[in-house]
Formats: structure tokens, sequence, C-alpha cells
């Protein structure tokens, strides 16, 4: 069994880098399971076919444009995910979905597919984001871990002395690209 929790956005465009936010999060406050693996999938594209081809579970994390309120967290799984992305949600978002419809062709389709996101505020230039979407991003940790959980993969809370001082990621986060 494998797993990856999958951040994608571009953090030059506030709101947009919320999922490698969460994906940075992860990774420097809990322990994963062995076999899980926190990829910072950027803008990401085919580069990342083999990292997903026939996964157990893909957790996608990212700003999504659903019509909601800016600040409401989205949970979808399934053929909901592919779905979405087809919807043109977002600047990156042809290469989830060129990403997810290569693996169909291909008969290498991750097992399960789960989408936990935001409805972004500001896609204005700028590394920080909104007030609104920051405030969702321990719930964005807190729902995606709790995706893994249901699938039955496991986190724990890093203890607080082994977070690096810097904030830097202290479990391994595979940077796509």
């Amino acid at each position: 069994m494998s797993a990856v929790i999958l951040g994608v956005g571009n953090i030059l465009l506030s709101d947009e880098g919320v999922g490698v936010r969460v994906v940075e999060q992860i990774a420097a406050r809990y322990r994963l399971d062995e076999d899980v693996t926190v990829i910072d999938g950027g803008t990401c594209g085919m580069d990342l076919m083999d990292e997903l081809a026939e996964r157990d579970l893909v957790i996608v994390v990212d700003a999504v444009r659903t019509g909601e309120p800016p600040g409401t967290l989205v949970t979808l799984a399934g053929e909901a995910v592919p779905a979405l992305f087809r919807e043109r949600i977002s600047p990156h978002q042809l290469g989830v979905s060129d990403l997810l419809a290569a693996l169909t062709l291909l008969g290498r389709s991750p097992r399960q597919l789960a989408l936990v996101g935001v409805v972004p505020e500001s896609m204005a230039t700028g590394l920080a984001l909104s007030e609104r979407v920051a405030a969702c991003l321990e719930p964005l940790v807190e729902t995606t871990l709790a995706v893994l959980r249901e699938h039955g993969w496991q986190a724990w809370p890093q203890p607080a002395d082994s977070a690096p001082a810097d904030g830097t990621a202290a479990g391994p986060v595979t940077a796509a690209g």
C-alpha cells in the first residue's frame, strides 16, 4: 500500500499556493507512515506521472473555485475529483487534469482519489495567503490528515523540539519539477 499527499498551486499568486502551504505544514509537523509520500507539486504536470501511478491513495490539496464564498472548505472523493478539475478552476488545473487523464489512459490511475481544498479569496501576485484562506490552513491540514486516516494510514505530531527553527520541513517533501 502507498499514498501520496500532493499539494499543488503557485505560491507567487497568494491563495493559489495554499496546497503547497498545507503540505509544508504536514511535512514539518507530522510523522507519517513510511509508505506515505508528501509532494510539493507546485504547478505540476506530467513529470508527476510516476509519483502518482498505481498508488492506493492520492490526496490533492489545492485552491478550488466552486462558486462558494472564499474560505469555504471543499472535500471530494472518487470521480468527483477529475470532474472538478475539468471545470477550469485554477491556473494550473490543466496539469492536474491532463495528468489524471493520462494515468487513466495508461491503466495506471490511483486506486482512490481525494481532493481537499479551499475557495480562494485572492489570486493577486504575492507570497502571503489572504487572511480568510490563512485562517483555513489548520482546518485544511486536519482534513487532509483525516482523509489519510480514513484510508488506513497514520500521522503523528512531531515533538515540538524536532522541527527546524527556520520553519522548513522536518519530514520528506518531494518537490516536483
